[in-house]
């Protein structure tokens, strides 16, 4: 029926919520943020919180750039989609490419990666290497800090790396400046695309997607092309049955996450 966070108290079994009531977690697709909702629910519950309210925190905390900037947002008022996110470390990005892969894309799936400057040469790698053999098209750009690295020394890391794991030299590209490269994914991306960025300057970068005009020459891409065989999505079976109790809500990244009323919550910020 799906997956149920239950919580163990002194030989007590009570079941709490189902995963896919959880808006951060994607319908249960987020494996991390399951595991936050638990760690979260098990802390709330140890300092006294009454149950309906670790439920309510639980299905009304959504990854809105509002609630969470920076931490898989989801703009999908183009074409394509955006998935967005600050992923600053090989697991953090390990985990956003593996929920990448997990969601249903008709067409490319594309990333935009960095690495902070001072990390190690092996820890840009290992970045590259969360990501390796996942997408159809990568970028790879640097954060405006250089950190004591040249301009353009850590996307050519980066690019590097993928090359030596066996993505091809045509679907890489070196874009250093991260507005140029957003830019450069936003004009690349096409009907039934998935982008995933990962960005530095939040809210410059946010803004800089959610004022995107795509231009009527942007090519469309067919329902059936484009997907490499590593990019295809892979859905868990033990999610494919909703609880029949409380059905889940539909999850097909059109508009953001919505709350508990319906509402969608706006991917605005101000000037």
């Amino acid at each position: 029926n799906g997956q149920m966070i239950t919580l163990y108290d002194r030989g007590g079994h009570i079941p709490l919520l189902w995963t896919h009531l959880i808006p951060a977690t994607f319908e249960g697709r987020a494996t991390h943020n399951v595991q936050n909702a638990m760690f979260a629910a098990a802390m709330a519950f140890s300092l006294g919180m009454k149950l309906d309210a670790i439920r309510q925190g639980l299905r009304t905390f959504d990854s809105t750039f509002f609630q969470a900037p920076g931490r898989m947002n989801v703009f999908s008022e183009h074409p394509f989609k955006v998935l967005f996110d600050y992923g600053h470390n090989a697991h953090a990005v390990g985990m956003l490419a593996d929920l990448a892969g997990r969601l249903d894309v008709s067409g490319r799936r594309i990333v935009v990666l960095a690495g902070p400057g001072d990390r190690r040469d092996e820890d840009l790698v290992a970045i590259a290497k969360a990501v390796a053999g996942r997408f159809d098209h990568y970028i790879c750009r640097r954060d405006d800090n250089l950190r004591n690295r040249a301009t353009d020394e850590v996307p050519r890391i980066q690019a590097q790396a993928l090359r030596d794991l066996g993505v091809p030299d045509n679907a890489i590209s070196v874009i250093p400046d991260e507005q140029d490269a957003v830019d450069a994914a936003l004009r690349m991306g096409a009907s039934g695309d998935l982008l995933l960025i990962f960005a530095d300057a939040l809210a410059r970068s946010w803004k800089q997607i959610t004022k995107f005009k795509p231009s009527k020459q942007q090519p469309v891409q067919a329902a059936s092309s484009g997907l490499g065989a590593h990019a295809k999505a892979v859905i868990h079976s033990d999610l494919s049955a909703p609880a029949p109790a409380e059905a889940a809500p539909e999850f097909n990244l059109e508009g953001l996450i919505r709350d508990e009323r319906g509402i969608r919550m706006a991917p605005e910020i101000g000037d």
